[in-house]
């Protein structure tokens, strides 16, 4: 296998000028969201000096998304999906206006801030399930994969530079500064989604409220591959999800040094952009389904293998293994869910997909906390790891569908596997 093979596939550039706008006001965009959301950390510590309150940003951003996102998904399923987008863009561009105004003004109560970025996240909630269409219908089948890992290499990047960025920035030019960055990169991403066509659901549209909701439950219960990647992202993420584990465990094994501490936390990440970076032969692959389960398990085992291990660099190279897992599962799920999707339902499932990236790992920080406030950090990280792995392995010996390689109709029958 030659190295452009294994090197990520950048055809979607070369054959998408519309996807490569896209592209770049989407990346663009996550760093001025990625700079907000240290921004917004920070304001709300100098102003109460409280971890409840900020422990507070964290609940603003994520109830929007899980109590509205599957009614932005049986919208998004009735509409022009470009229309929408651009609308919720404005709708995050206005409120880091809004944002900017108070931090350049100051004096604004916390709980304004809050509502500012809770009204921010809804916006986002109902961009993202029209965001999700994006690339199924942008780009031939068999570059569909290769559009995520694009997207997926792209985010991660910001999502290393946009806090080192935001620091330099809040000390030089202040915290109204950075949130008028995060406007003007909604801009941005505005004029890279302004270019696409026109984007109507395919099919028969989504039916109003709960109704529409409920069809799109059904279709999540019905299809199994689909539904097996989902259960198979929350089983590595609510049994096993590490970070709220990595400050104990730095004192119990690491010396608590703030410096070993920084290194954990970047070490996920750095092996999710290496990964995606080489993740060229996977993404040409044609069997997600596999993918997806074998990166899940390795997910598993190598934080399994971080929870025994005593020495700081074996552990930083098992989290970065365990990043590189993570993202090629992420790549994997995501291929599953919008090659296998029929397009009528792509908001509301995208919206689910939404929720369940953003529920499973809150929910497996609050697990890995109660598990090591009764024992030790690593008895949480082993036993998590050790519960993804069984539940990643009932997964597949129950799906059998997607153990083949997750190619399956979009009507939820089986269908041979994609060359």
């Amino acid at each position: 296998m030659s190295l452009a093979d294994t090197l990520i596939d950048v055809r979607p550039l070369r054959t998408s000028p519309v996807f490569r706008r896209l592209l770049v006001g989407r990346t663009v965009s996550l760093l001025g969201g990625s700079m907000t959301l240290v921004t917004v950390m920070y304001q709300v510590w100098d102003m109460t000096r409280s971890t409840a309150w900020t422990g507070a940003v964290g609940l603003a951003q994520a109830l929007p998304l899980v109590v509205f996102g599957l009614f932005a998904g049986a919208r998004v399923d009735r509409a022009d999906r470009r229309r929408i987008f651009l609308t919720a863009t404005v709708g995050q561009s206005v409120c880091s206006l809004l944002l900017a105004v108070q931090g350049f003004t100051g004096h604004v109560p916390v709980a304004v801030v809050l509502a500012l970025v809770a009204v921010q996240s809804g916006f986002g909630a109902l961009g993202a399930p029209a965001a999700g269409v994006f690339v199924p219908r942008l780009l031939p089948k068999d570059q569909v994969a290769a559009g995520l890992a694009l997207n997926q290499i792209t985010g991660q990047a910001m999502f290393l530079l946009g806090p080192a960025l935001a620091g330099v920035l809040l000390g030089w030019l202040g915290i109204g500064a950075c949130y008028l960055l995060d406007a003007l990169s909604f801009g941005v991403a505005f004029y890279g989604a302004f270019g696409l066509p026109a984007l109507p659901p395919e099919g028969e549209p989504s039916r109003a409220g709960l109704h529409g909701v409920l069809d799109g439950l059904r279709f999540l219960g019905g299809h199994r591959v689909v539904r097996g990647a989902l259960i198979t992202d929350l089983a590595a993420t609510v049994l096993s999800f590490p970070v709220s584990l990595f400050p104990l465990v730095n004192a119990e094994r690491f010396g608590n040094s703030p410096r070993t501490l920084g290194l954990l936390l970047s070490a996920l990440a750095v092996g999710g952009v290496a990964a995606t970076a080489l993740s060229g032969s996977l993404t040409r692959l044609g069997r997600p389904g596999t993918v997806m389960l074998c990166a899940s398990g390795t997910w598993g085992a190598a934080l399994v293998a971080f929870g025994l291990s005593a020495n700081p660099w074996i552990g930083l190279a098992l989290l970065v293994v365990a990043g590189a897992a993570d993202a090629t599962a992420v790549v994997s799920r995501s291929t599953i869910v919008q090659t296998l999707t029929p397009d009528a339902l792509l908001g509301r499932v995208t919206a689910a997909e939404a929720i369940v990236g953003q529920a499973g790992p809150s929910l497996g920080n609050v697990r890995g906390g109660l598990v090591a406030g009764w024992s030790s950090g690593a008895t949480a990280l082993v036993t998590g790891g050790l519960m993804c792995v069984l539940a990643v392995g009932s997964v597949a010996a129950t799906t059998p569908e997607l153990r083949s390689g997750g190619a399956e109709s979009t009507d939820g029958t089986t269908a041979p596997d994609v060359p």
